[in-house]
Order: C-alpha cells, then sequence, then structure tokens
C-alpha cells in the first residue's frame, strides 16, 4: 500500500479562523504534525506554507478541511509516501 507520510503545501487564507485554530483543524483530521509558516499577509488574507507529517496522511480529507475554513489550496510544494508491501492497498 502506497502511503502519504509528508506534505508541503501552499495555502491562502481569511484572517479567521487565526493560524492556531487552522492549524489544530488540520490536526484533528488524523495523527498528524503540523508546522505551519505565514508567507504573506495583508489586510484581508494570508498565505500559509503548511507542512504536514503523519504515517498515513488523507489528502482528500486536508484538501476538505482547507475549503471548509474558506481557504483555497494554491500547490503542493512537496510530498513524500512509502510503499509498505506487506500491506494491500
Amino acid at each position: 500500500m502506497i502511503r502519504i507520510t509528508h506534505l508541503l503545501l501552499d495555502v491562502l487564507k481569511p484572517l479567521h479562523p487565526n493560524v492556531i485554530e487552522f492549524s489544530k483543524a488540520l490536526a484533528r483530521m488524523g495523527n498528524y504534525q503540523i508546522r505551519l509558516s505565514v508567507v504573506e499577509m495583508d489586510s484581508k488574507t494570508e498565505t500559509l506554507q503548511i507542512e504536514i507529517e503523519g504515517s498515513n496522511i488523507d489528502y482528500e480529507q486536508i484538501q476538505a478541511a482547507i475549503s471548509e475554513m474558506g481557504a483555497s489550496l494554491h500547490s503542493i510544494d512537496a510530498v513524500a509516501v512509502e510503499n509498505d508491501p506487506t500491506e494491500i492497498d
């Protein structure tokens, strides 16, 4: 089974929710470690770099959570996957 273990995302979000609430909401999607950096900020939005690590990241669930919080995913800037041949897809 191929599993995503690391994602680096470029995200544009409104100022609310704040970055702590945003990070916590993403972490709740699974057993994930979230590192979030604000790259740019203006009067209405923040551009974020979000690094997610976990043993089996559910990309579709993360993408849906980002959208539900009013943000948009601009790009996937890095990804790491691993293959565990002992698990069946």
